[in-house]
């Protein structure tokens, strides 16, 4: 069982609903691991306070060019989408933070004057916390290219009962490649013009990729019914509201679950589990008998 916690623009309350949603699987009896995939701003260790147990370093291999053998022919760099290989002049040039480490300029090259050395780009950190499987993937300052870190995060997880992905906000491909592969996607959004909006986006990129998903809002009460009424018309359903709540944000301050304000809370997220997990066997059921 994989979910997805997503939302169109950052600070809705992604990271918030899918560490209590680990947590609340865990204290069922559930194998859970949780995944921060948000590998450029990660914060899930805040609020589940893993003890990290090991790190692993991930690499790209980075083109290098074997001038002894080079040609200038140009084949490496018509080959490379991203523009990380240039012939300029009488020479090549290799740009490390535009390369996503494909491989394909070493394979067109008719000399073999190309050899690939890995670059590290990032980190993952392993753990436990809370009694969830704890990954995180860490993007190295300075980098530009996340997708290869979540790759790498996602290869990386045993095979618990239950994996949760906390993807990055936005819709680009950091955001697809987190959340490619899991069974069911939960967007978190706030029932403002720019969470309207950004959640409109959202919903556009999981039709296109055909994910199954559902709807929470945050600080529900803050705001109007535009977000009530546009996924009633396109028939998206609402998984559930968090209502602003001053205790919510104080204990989001000090990094706490929020089985702490209100227990009531444990069995709404062990609720909403319960509904996905119906949903998931549901639609797998209605594909297996098409």
């Amino acid at each position: 069982m994989k979910i997805s916690v997503a939302s169109g623009k950052g600070g809705t309350g992604k990271t918030t609903v899918a560490t209590n949603l680990a947590v609340a699987i865990a204290r069922m009896g559930k194998n859970v691991a949780y995944l921060d995939c948000d590998v450029e701003e990660p914060n899930g260790r805040i609020f589940l306070k893993p003890e990290i147990r090991k790190q692993i370093e991930v690499t790209v291999p980075l083109p290098q060019v074997d001038f002894s053998k080079c040609t200038l022919c140009g084949e490496c760099s018509a080959a490379c989408e991203y523009h990380a290989i240039a012939v300029l002049g009488k020479t090549v040039e290799v740009f490390p933070s535009l390369c996503h480490g494909c491989g394909g300029c070493s394979d067109v090259c008719p000399e073999d004057a190309i050899n690939e050395i890995p670059r590290t780009i990032g980190s993952i950190s392993c753990g436990m916390g809370m009694g969830v499987e704890f990954l995180e993937g860490r993007l190295n300052v300075g980098e530009a290219v996340s997708p290869p870190v979540t790759k790498a995060l996602k290869k990386l997880v045993a095979k618990p009962e239950v994996v949760i992905y906390d993807a990055p906000p936005g819709t680009s491909c950091p955001v697809i490649e987190a959340i490619s592969g899991t069974d069911y996607v939960i967007l978190v959004t706030e029932p403002t013009p720019f969470g309207l909006n950004d959640l409109k986006l959202a919903v556009g990129m999981l039709r296109e990729l055909g994910l199954p998903y559902g709807v929470i809002i945050n600080r529900s009460d803050i705001g109007d019914s535009r977000t009530d009424e546009y996924c009633q018309r396109e028939d998206i359903e609402i998984l559930g509201k968090i209502p602003y709540d001053r205790r919510i944000a104080e204990s989001y301050s000090r990094g706490e679950m929020l089985f702490g304000v209100d227990s009531e809370y444990e069995r709404s997220f062990r609720g909403l589990y319960a509904s996905i997990v119906r949903r998931i066997k549901n639609d797998r059921i209605s594909y297996s008998q098409r």
